[in-house]
């Protein structure tokens, strides 16, 4: 017993020791009940942690110990809270909160605050989760790319998301969306926008003429119809960019396979595509 619990510990020490080296934390499928106290004394050393599919039901309020923490994934885990505290990680860029049971925080106010002061943040995914709302201060995130809210129970989008310029990437499928917020418009570097499985029944009416940099929307199972799209204003223009990337992407893959198409090129030569559906439409 003696041999085995000392082996246990000279691997605990010797994986301290590659933390504190790599700045690097991966402790995905470890049968986690909780998150490491030994992860938290590193304090400044920590960069990313990655505990990817364990069983963590809470994240320790000491968690901003960590405070040059870039990289925060906890996705596939329990967590139904997040600590109040969790905005003082001002150096993170990337938390990945998928696959929990996060519904918000009992006090809207701090959890709007908290979200508020993640100002580096660049992508935030919090899929398959609970969530009943989206706090306003999710406008203060100026940096942010990507925001992943799908598979919860969002009936709406707050106003504020307008404010968050840097915006590339939004994927809000699988909720009870019934409109987006006209301020949706102010989001000129938005390039993708999915809203599958929702109850959109029509979007905001300058979307494609003020998003200038929108290529891909997907609207599969929304009663909005094709047509009610296709007279928006701008919409000859998002097909002219939405033909343009489709048209790279013919290009990179030739150039990938130069020894003749594979099945996925000889999909794209089929030409872009628009699937119809009772009430729905899906254009990408």
């Amino acid at each position: 017993m003696g041999c085995v619990t000392s082996k246990n510990v000279d691997s605990k020490a010797s994986r301290v020791v590659r933390w504190r080296s790599t700045g690097i934390v991966a402790l995905r499928d470890s049968k986690l009940k909780a998150f490491p106290d030994e992860v938290l004394d590193l304090e400044g050393v920590v960069r990313t942690v990655d505990l990817t599919h364990n069983k963590i039901v809470a994240v320790p309020v000491e968690i901003s110990k960590l405070f040059n923490l870039q990289r925060l994934i906890l996705a596939d885990n329990l967590v139904e809270r997040l600590p109040m505290n969790l905005g003082k990680l001002q150096s993170l860029k990337v938390m990945t909160l998928d696959g929990n049971r996060i519904s918000g925080l009992p006090d809207e106010c701090k959890f709007a605050a908290l979200m508020g002061q993640l100002v580096r943040l660049e992508q935030l995914s919090i899929s398959r989760n609970v969530l009943t709302y989206l706090p306003e201060t999710l406008g203060s995130l100026r940096n942010l790319k990507l925001l992943n809210v799908s598979s919860n129970q969002l009936k709406c989008l707050p106003e504020s998301i307008g404010s968050c310029f840097s915006l590339e990437e939004l994927q809000a499928n699988d909720n009870s969306i019934d409109d987006l917020p006209p301020s949706i418009c102010n989001l000129m570097n938005l390039k993708s926008l999915l809203l599958n499985n929702n109850r959109v029944k029509q979007m905001p009416l300058t979307i494609l003429k003020d998003c200038k940099a929108l290529q891909s929307i997907s609207l599969h199972n929304n009663p909005i119809s094709m047509e009610q799209f296709q007279q928006m204003e701008g919409f000859q223009e998002f097909e002219a960019r939405r033909r343009k990337k489709f048209d790279k992407q013919i290009d990179s893959n030739v150039m990938m396979h130069s020894n003749g198409l594979d099945e996925g090129v000889d999909e794209l030569l089929q030409g872009p595509k628009v699937l119809y559906g009772k009430d729905c439409c899906f254009w990408c």
